[in-house]
């Protein structure tokens, strides 16, 4: 016989249990946005300033890269999260219709699921059975065993653009602050930025089991790459003043 929890373990248990939204389409599209907007300026100052541009240029450049970039980023999550959204409502379809037209059939593939994950045979042929009592729980239970997908939890495109367009252009104006405010040194463009990638690196870690110093230095390496390859060929083609 299973042992029910006391109130108290239910109350501490339940305050404990809780998990991040990490399927609502917010997450990805934020971290990906903040990365992208200082990954994409920082490469962008390294660029033109490595090759002779001044203040005003890398600003312009800056934030121009800053627009373009939001909305591009943003356009292409809502695109992207409607189309698989869209994925997932037509294999639910599918999936109806075959219950529909070969029930017993289904059935029993679901019974052989449940038997793959561990469970005995007639317990695997008696959920299966209570799971086809409802036409509708069927589907979901197959579409959530085949394809890894909650029908009732799908992200939300607006939430994934929204978080996008935000984030990268948060991103993308840490590395324009100096210049923002006066000053025409690249390098002290390029060591804020390198600081945002960091810090949001390390701030990622939270979700992850990964420690803070090696989210931060893993994001800083990312954006040191592409800030050393623009600046290189800022240096290689040069800027040629009116």
């Amino acid at each position: 016989m299973t042992q029910l929890p006391s109130s108290a373990e239910f109350a501490e248990h339940s305050h404990d249990h809780h998990h991040s939204d990490v399927s609502g389409g917010w997450l990805r599209a934020a971290v990906f946005g903040a990365m992208d907007g200082l990954v994409t300026n920082i490469a962008l100052i390294a660029g033109v300033g490595g090759g002779g541009a001044d203040r005003h240029v890398i600003i312009l450049t800056a934030t121009a890269g800053l627009v373009a970039g939001a909305f591009s980023m943003a356009l292409g999550e809502f695109a992207s999260v409607g189309t698989q959204n869209e994925a997932v409502a037509n294999e639910v379809a599918v999936e109806r219709e075959e219950i529909r037209r070969h029930p017993h059939a289904e059935q029993a593939e679901l019974a052989e699921m449940y038997q793959e994950m561990g469970l005995s045979r007639p317990t695997a042929e008696a959920m299966a059975r209570e799971v086809h009592a409802d036409p509708e729980l069927a589907v979901k239970v197959h579409v959530a065993q085949e394809l890894g997908v909650d029908v009732d939890v799908q992200p939300s495109p607006w939430t994934a653009a929204i978080s996008s367009f935000l984030c990268f252009a948060v991103g993308g104006l840490i590395p324009l602050i100096p210049f923002l405010l006066g000053h025409s040194s690249l390098a002290l463009g390029l060591v804020v930025g390198a600081v945002g990638l960091f810090v949001v690196g390390a701030l990622t870690s939270r979700f992850t089991t990964r420690s803070w110093f090696y989210s931060g230095v893993r994001q800083l390496m990312f954006g040191a790459i592409a800030a050393g390859a623009t600046f290189l060929v800022g240096m290689l083609v040069g800027v040629t003043a009116a």
